[in-house]
């Protein structure tokens, strides 16, 4: 689907999102299909590839219909109850006009001025500098602000910021990625479930599959042909692993083609709503490197303004880095760099040395004090009627 502006990359962006989800969805039978490749070695060891392979597909097609179901009702419980799940791990919670006029009045004007449904306004207790957007209709979006960036930003800045999460509701960004993190939960559920199933019986039961090859009762031929079998079943183990790894690792590149472009539309929207660059900018800068909330999920960081990551994570790294984002904002939307904020440790005020924390303060000039050398005498004030008011002479302070 061509792209040739704003609108048309928002709807083409929709377009391979749904793409993208249903072949996420398939990644759940492809780990079906592992689970009964290892089903079948479990209860015959004696097969050869061949057979495993055409048991497990046999299995597979009966199986999918449950598994679709269960898919299902996964996807159910996370539509109704995912926010509270959210909730419960960030901490955060609704705030009303009267607990925060300033954020709420904020919300509520970039709301009005687009005609769009306001969401609901949640506050979460953390230093970090973030934000993020949940909610699957109408009814459940919300937008949730940490405190530290609620105090880090002024109020051009906090709009940016609000603007980019409204943005990602009105280009229905946060119900696919919602969604895309559902099911990539279930990709990793079933995906550790086998995969301990197979460790499991590996170690505890490890012969169980192989144990007809060391029977004294058979024959030299039939011996040869059980360690043949055994074979087969170790290939068909492997491959199971190999398919468990590689389901895993395309949910992985799934969610991150869902999200990186995202972000970028987002901040053009909220340049849109704001008509402002410079505050997404400035705002961007003063998140970076901040944005990490102490003990949030890999799944909700991915929901965040920035999710910041470093070496081999960055490899799923759901967002752009904060510089490619604000290079995009001054290059198609004439919006001001001002560079890269120095780390929080260094923008602290610096102490003073060792040696002037002990010293005494210095003391101060007066019209006696003489601790950096002889003083002027004070002024003696010039003589005639403006030097005495009432006979009274002129002093260092004034008129005595």
């Amino acid at each position: 689907m061509a792209a040739y502006g704003l609108y048309t990359h928002i709807a083409s962006n929709k377009f391979r999102s749904m793409l993208l989800l249903a072949g996420l969805f398939a990644l759940v039978y492809v780990l079906v299909y592992a689970g009964a490749l290892v089903a079948e070695v479990v209860i015959n060891g004696n097969g050869t590839v061949a057979y495993y392979l055409n048991r497990a597909f046999a299995d597979l097609l009966k199986a999918a219909p449950f598994a679709t179901i269960a898919a299902a009702a996964w996807i159910v419980i996370a539509y109704f109850f995912h926010q509270s799940m959210i909730d419960a791990v960030t901490g955060g919670h609704d705030v009303t006009r009267k607990e925060e006029p300033r954020l709420y009045n904020l919300l509520e004007n970039l709301c009005i001025s687009r005609g769009i449904t306001m969401p609901k306004l949640k506050i979460m207790e953390s230093p970090a500098l973030n934000a993020f957007a949940t909610g699957l209709n109408p009814r459940q979006y919300s937008i949730t602000v940490t405190t530290g960036l609620l105090d880090a930003l002024d109020d051009k800045e906090m709009e940016a910021v609000l603007g980019h999460e409204l943005t990602h509701i009105k280009n229905g960004d946060v119900q696919l990625m919602v969604v895309a993190v559902i099911i990539a939960g279930v990709v990793g559920f079933f995906g550790e479930l086998f995969f301990r199933l197979f460790t499991n019986f590996n170690w505890s039961s490890g012969g169980s599959w192989s144990s007809g090859s060391s029977s004294s009762s058979r024959s030299s031929s039939s011996s040869s042909d059980s360690k043949n079998s055994g074979g087969g079943a170790v290939i068909v183990i492997i491959i199971a692993i190999v398919l468990i790894i590689v389901a895993w690792l395309l949910s992985q590149v799934v969610k991150l083609a869902l999200s990186r472009s995202r972000e970028y539309l987002a901040d053009a929207g909220s340049v849109e709503l704001t008509k402002d660059p410079d505050a997404m900018i400035s705002a961007l800068r003063k998140i970076e490197n901040r944005g990490e909330l102490p003990g949030a999920t890999s799944a909700v960081m991915e929901l965040c303004v920035d999710n910041p990551r470093e070496g081999f994570a960055d490899l799923f790294a759901t967002h752009p880095s904060v510089q490619s984002r604000v290079d995009a904002l001054v290059k198609f939307a004439g919006g001001h760099d001002p560079g890269p904020l120095p780390p929080a440790e260094e923008t602290a005020e610096p102490e003073a040395p060792a040696d002037q924390q002990d010293a005494p303060p210095p003391l101060n000039h007066g019209p006696w004090s003489d601790a950096d050398g002889p003083t002027a005498p004070p002024p003696v004030p010039a003589s005639g009627s403006s030097g005495t008011a009432n006979g009274n002479p002129m002093g260092p302070w004034g008129r005595h």
